[in-house]
């Protein structure tokens, strides 16, 4: 892994105040090395983790996803109720999830209009508005 790269996620785990562990720097890097937003999931991390230099196990790239999730350098978007997106843009956007190759990309918030969102009961407050557009290619 270049310089650039680890420079890059140990600065960004700097703005989280987070501890720069060798694991932790090879996860940073990975996903914001080169500057770039990415989506991932714990196991596609792992896959490219596994290249690397440095091992790292599946629980710990669960456990730092969730840690970086916690210190806000992530936003986790859940596609079926059961798999986990990890978005390194933490600003709020849609997404739309491409069913025939189980990915997540961006898409424009533009063209994004919700006219009007329901009231929250009583007693609760909307803390965020996922918005997830499945597509699948035309037969």
């Amino acid at each position: 892994m270049s310089d650039t790269y680890l420079e890059t996620g140990t600065k960004w785990l700097a703005t989280a105040g987070l501890r720069p562990t060798r694991q932790r720097l090879t996860l940073a890097s990975l996903l914001v090395g080169d500057g770039q937003h990415r989506h991932v999931t714990a196991e596609s991390l792992f896959e490219a983790a596994k290249d690397g230099a440095d091992s790292v196990s599946l629980a710990t790239v669960y456990n730092t996803l969730r840690a970086f999730c916690d210190a806000g350098l992530l936003q986790e978007v859940t596609v079926d109720g059961s798999r986990s997106y990890f978005d390194t843009n933490t600003h709020d956007h849609p997404h739309f999830f491409w069913e025939d190759e189980a990915r997540l990309t961006d898409a424009p918030s533009d063209q994004l209009v919700i006219a009007q969102l329901p009231d929250a009961p009583e007693g609760a407050e909307i803390a965020s508005v996922d918005v997830v557009i499945r597509l699948r290619k035309k037969s």
